[in-house]
């Protein structure tokens, strides 16, 4: 159906890689990370070398 086909196939690409990229950068941005509890010892395995 002619009616429905795009005016040009190269818009409806950009603008499908807009919306994409716009969706993207938006959720990158957007998103909160949680901070991590950070350890203040140092873990430190002991050996005990029995020759």
């Amino acid at each position: 159906m002619p009616q429905m086909s795009p005016l040009s196939w190269l818009t409806l690409m950009l603008i499908f890689i807009l919306t994409f990229k716009i969706f993207n950068c938006i959720n990158y941005f957007l998103f909160i990370q949680q901070p991590k509890i950070k350890m203040n010892e140092k873990k430190t395995k002991m050996y005990n070398w029995k020759w």
